[in-house]
């Protein structure tokens, strides 16, 4: 009985952690695929620390930039290999919810964006692009991000 008693509780904990379901940002989802020659093209932002790139616009005709375009930030910390940690945004504001609505850099302060309309402060340093500051209550649209030799590719 002892033994069921301690294969019962973390059964029990997946349940109840399953019952959230996923994420559902209040962002509309759109098609995302942003392949950036990080040393060709952007050969400063490779292994930087609290670099951020703003996408409005397509580079090539088969880039896809999401809702708002596309915010490509490095960590503010390095992985345990000395490497840049990439990570990618939706530049559209989760609390307005719109395509002309973007968040913007704030040059100073590291790894934080703004929106100018509703004022919340996302902290993208990290990964997360959680709120730390202003009205909205959901984190920015996260793409996901994979680095194959010189290439960052971005997509959802």
């Amino acid at each position: 009985m002892i033994q069921l008693k301690k294969h019962i509780w973390p059964l029990l904990f997946l349940i109840f952690q399953g019952c959230e379901g996923p994420y559902i940002s209040p962002v509309p989802d759109y098609p995302v695929s942003l392949n950036l020659n990080l040393t060709a093209n952007y050969p400063i932002f490779k292994n930087s620390v609290g670099q951020q790139l703003v996408f409005t616009k397509p580079i090539q005709a088969t880039d896809l930039i999401g809702y708002g375009g596309i915010l490509v930030c490095t960590g503010i910390m390095l992985d345990s290999y000395g490497n840049s940690q990439y990570f990618a945004f939706d530049l559209a504001c989760p609390h307005e919810v719109k395509t002309t609505v973007r968040v913007a850099p704030l040059p100073d302060r590291l790894g934080e964006v703004k929106c100018p309309e509703c004022g919340t402060v996302y902290n993208v340093g990290y990964g997360f692009g959680e709120p730390v500051s202003g009205p909205s209550k959901h984190p920015l649209k996260r793409y996901k991000t994979q680095l194959q030799n010189d290439f960052l590719y971005i997509y959802r």
